[in-house]
């Protein structure tokens, strides 16, 4: 019989979160990469002319919000590490004999680290207007963009077990960290914007997730616009639901292994 949702979900988060809490020099490193980049990219650029709608911004007025989403880019790829460290210790074996569902399981990790990831990105925010970025307040447009954050870390920890699950391996996590997020990253408009790409670039942009969130992410926090739902928010859903999806499948494909072991 299937334990009830939430108590499985409170125990597997709050592990989770002592975990972080007991590394607490990991946790910190966290925020020194998101730092660094505002900063150097900030004031190295600060001359950068911005066209279009963007004109009369400073560019580390429009860096912030690409840097909030690449925290969550960054810190999701790391949610692969941790599942690894629990098969190498046998605890995810042990989880995974209980009544608890795989569903379940993999959720209360999510959970905790989505919450984590959104939590690092509003303090990088704060960050970001001390160091002189400005930011415009709306609330329900401000909802919107941590909704699209969220789906964006919900779909990216979902990817980084699936490659954790399939590889098994600490080394392979490394190598997914340069072959996915670095493209990702420097073919989104985290850190230039579209107009003021070459064409093939701008091309590559427009289908790319962290360009769907960095766009979400900057209308709210620049201009006070809500982010598109069919733009936006459905595509991210999209694809966080169905990365969930692949996940699981391969965590009940454990799982199955686990129990023929036995």
């Amino acid at each position: 019989m299937t334990p009830r949702v939430a108590p499985v979900l409170g125990a597997i988060c709050r592990r989770t979160w002592r975990k972080t809490l007991r590394r607490p020099v990991v946790l910190a490193f966290s925020f020194a990469q998101p730092l660094m980049w505002m900063i150097f990219f900030g004031f190295l650029f600060h001359r950068y002319v911005l066209q279009g709608s963007l004109q009369g911004l400073t560019y580390i007025d429009f860096l912030l919000p690409g840097i909030c989403a690449m925290t969550l880019l960054f810190g999701a790829s790391q949610f692969g590490i941790g599942l690894i460290r629990d098969m190498l210790t046998g605890f995810l074996s042990r989880l995974l004999t209980t009544p608890a569902d795989s569903a379940l399981v993999l959720s209360g990790k999510l959970l905790a680290d989505v919450l984590r990831l959104l939590a690092q990105a509003a303090v990088v925010l704060v960050l970001g207007v001390l160091l002189g970025a400005n930011v415009t307040f709306s609330l329900g447009a401000w909802l919107g963009a941590w909704l699209a954050l969220a789906l964006f870390a919900t779909a990216f920890c979902s990817l980084s077990a699936l490659i954790a699950l399939k590889a098994k391996a600490p080394e392979a996590m490394a190598a997914y960290v340069q072959i996915v997020n670095m493209p990702l990253l420097f073919t989104s408009t985290a850190l230039v914007p579209t107009k003021q790409m070459p064409e093939w670039l701008a091309t590559l942009s427009d289908g790319n997730p962290l360009t769907l969130t960095v766009n979400a992410c900057r209308n709210a926090l620049l201009f006070g616009d809500a982010p598109s739902v069919s733009g936006s928010l459905l595509p991210l859903l999209a694809m966080s639901l169905f990365l969930f999806w692949l996940a699981v499948w391969m965590l009940r494909r454990e799982e199955a292994d686990l129990a023929l072991a036995m």
